[in-house]
């Protein structure tokens, strides 16, 4: 224990001098800095040398955190446009796909709901009779024209002509089962059964049509009245237990159409693909804020 109390007196010491001297060094400074001469500006204000060194090695670093906080606005557009770019080559693959399949060759109806569930938009063929005591009306409806659309994707507008697409139940022969079966589009005048009597055929036909799936109601879209008959989306569950049918439903195609009646082929394939345009957008804000930067902080000119 005594032979540690000569190092601790020395160490004492040593901190003692070292506090004094950085007591000595931070007066000196301010004194020096205090008496450092005053520089005159043009309009006849005085500027203290000391000050000025301090407010500029602020001002740096304030630009230093500014320059590169503002890079992240062009490197962010960039990557939001190449994201677009892929975007756009997943819709356009999509798109190619279910024009495959709407224009495939129809293959028999199977019954395996497994196997329906993954033949979405797949054309199929069946035959038998229409019982039009039960026709399902979904509305408002708009007759489809796929290149007007395919023109006009991801704008705002309407053919200004409205009406119902008319859902039939179908009692297949062949296959022993009733399914429902969108016939078409009917203009608001002809939805009554009785003003189009010529198109509801008794006897035994053939149909082609598309394999849609149940929806879900999207946001603010109405509500189904099953009272009023006036449907609003596909609900299949509740579609067949009106018409107790089996909950399978087929869009006919335009060849399946009777004279008179619906017109088929309303099954709306055409994707909105906007993409381009964000590509342009994306990429343009890029290249303006890339040259915006470039210019301020490496050209250095005023902006």
């Amino acid at each position: 224990m005594t032979s540690l109390k000569p190092l601790l007196a020395y160490t004492s010491k040593v901190l003692l001098t070292l506090k004094k001297q950085t007591h000595v060094i931070y007066i000196k400074r301010t004194l020096l800095l205090s008496r450092l001469p005053l520089f005159k500006r043009a309009d006849g204000r005085f500027i203290n040398f000391g000050r000025l060194s301090s407010t500029t090695a602020a001002e740096k670093g304030e630009d230093s955190f500014l320059k590169w906080f503002l890079l992240l606005i062009p490197v962010t557009t960039f990557g939001l446009g190449s994201w677009q770019v892929k975007r756009r080559q997943w819709k356009i693959s999509l798109i190619d796909d279910l024009m495959r399949l709407t224009n495939a060759e129809p293959i028999p109806l199977p019954l395996d709901p497994h196997e329906l569930n993954s033949l979405e938009y797949r054309r199929v063929r069946v035959r038998g009779k229409y019982d039009h005591s039960q026709e399902l009306y979904i509305l408002p409806r708009s007759p489809v024209n796929p290149e007007k659309e395919a023109r006009e994707a991801g704008t705002l507008s309407s053919s200004g002509e409205t009406g119902a697409n008319v859902i039939t139940p179908f009692h297949c022969t062949d296959l022993g089962i009733t399914i429902l079966v969108n016939r078409g589009y009917v203009p608001r005048q002809k939805i009554r059964p009785e003003t189009r009597m010529q198109g509801q055929v008794e006897c035994e036909v053939e149909v082609v049509g598309v394999v849609r799936l149940t929806e879900v109601r999207k946001p603010f879209v109405p509500n189904n009245d099953v009272e009023r008959n006036r449907w609003h989306y596909r609900d299949l569950d509740a579609m067949s237990q009106v018409t107790g049918a089996v909950p399978i439903f087929i869009d006919a195609d335009y060849g399946s159409t009777i004279p008179g009646g619906p017109v088929g082929g309303q099954t709306r394939i055409t994707l909105r693909n906007e993409h381009m345009q964000y590509i342009i957008t994306w990429y343009s804000l890029c290249a303006a804020t890339s040259y915006m930067w470039y210019a301020k902080f490496i050209k250095k000119i005023k902006l």
